[in-house]
């Protein structure tokens, strides 16, 4: 099969277009300190002029119906340039939790929003990692906190799964009603942020659930998260390469040194071998693919930056230059949706 067809490709262009017009690096430090974690006048470009929102649900519900491969080539983009949104955690995470739990009238009630923008956060994980909720179901009474929660802070909805007996169950929540706290954590990665959610004797909506519901969120953030990883990997080599080009050490650019060749040829192929990783796993949506491409995009992007971090020199550690903000990118994303190591006997297996 192929990944990059004509209509992908000219996504991909609007998305690269549209981000590089108002997501360059400055931007990205200017919305990372901003009240919602990002720029809202750009989510809503890309919302209104590109529709990135709208991709994967279907038409009936405001949708564009496309594909999750789709949204990879988005994703991709927004991991080149980090620009920091809520397209992860709402418009991917939140979109498929409704779509997968069968559940027609939460699908009716909720996916037309998040098509036009509107933030919707997943809670999910406990405080140890994604493996179990981080909150209780009692009948539809919610109890816990759920922790690393994209958007969480900011969103008009929340998504609960919650342990409930032997079974995962899947609710809706205002987040204004008594009982909700939220909070946005400190983070390594200061372009994404992560909340904090807390429920306290909350009475829930209780949606449609299958037996199977988080084992498919779990491929579907996996493989969405390894397409942000490749494309900031791509944007790592492609900042390493061009300092080279142009850092004089001896009388010569650095870049002619033939060890320092070396060691930027095995970024590429590095890069180049994640990509065809995270390409199989988005077009064939398997929990095997993914796990693979979860643990070898990890760890591919954490080396590419630890790469392009040795290569830049003092620089690269210093506030003002990117090489940092892409070195947290790559080793906070490893962490989330769980380690690689967490994958490595589900692959083996």
């Amino acid at each position: 099969m192929t990944f990059e067809t004509e209509d992908r490709a000219a996504l991909r262009e609007s998305v690269r277009s549209l981000l590089a017009k108002h997501s360059d690096s400055a931007a990205v430090r200017k919305a990372i300190d901003t009240v919602d974690g990002h720029d809202p006048e750009l989510w809503s470009r890309l919302v209104e002029q590109v529709g990135v929102a709208a991709l994967a649900i279907p038409e009936e519900y405001d949708g564009v119906g496309a594909s999750l491969v789709e949204t990879h080539v988005v994703l991709e983009e927004l991991g080149r340039t980090l620009t920091p949104s809520p397209f992860l955690g709402s418009a991917v995470l939140a979109a498929q939790a409704v779509l997968f739990s069968g559940d027609a009238d939460a699908a009716a009630r909720l996916l037309p929003g998040i098509a036009a923008g509107e933030v919707v956060a997943l809670c999910w994980a406990s405080e140890s990692g994604w493996q179990r909720p981080g909150v209780v179901a009692d009948g539809d009474t919610l109890t816990g906190t759920a922790h690393y929660v994209l958007g969480g802070d900011i969103a008009t909805t929340l998504l609960v799964l919650a342990v409930d007996g032997d079974a995962v169950a899947l609710f809706e929540v205002d987040p204004a009603v008594d009982g909700v706290t939220r909070r946005r954590v400190p983070t390594m990665d200061p372009t994404r942020t992560l909340a904090e959610v807390s429920f306290s004797a909350v009475a829930g909506r209780r949606l449609s659930a299958s037996a199977d519901l988080v084992d498919e969120l779990r491929t579907a953030a996996l493989i969405a998260l390894s397409a942000e990883q490749v494309g900031a990997a791509q944007a790592t080599l492609d900042l390493t390469v061009e300092y080279t080009k142009n850092r004089k050490q001896f009388g010569r650019v650095i870049g002619s040194f033939q060890a320092l060749k070396h060691r930027m040829a095995d970024m590429y192929a590095l890069v180049e071998t994640a990509r065809s990783m995270s390409y199989t796993a988005a077009l064939s949506q398997d929990p095997q693919d993914a796990y693979a491409a979860k643990i070898y995009c990890s760890e591919a992007f954490q080396q590419v930056a630890s790469e392009a971090v040795q290569l830049h020199g003092g620089i690269a550690i210093t506030w003002e230059h990117d090489a940092q903000l892409f070195f947290k990118r790559a080793h906070g994303t490893a962490q989330l949706f769980g380690q690689p190591r967490e994958y490595l006997l589900a692959v083996s297996a």
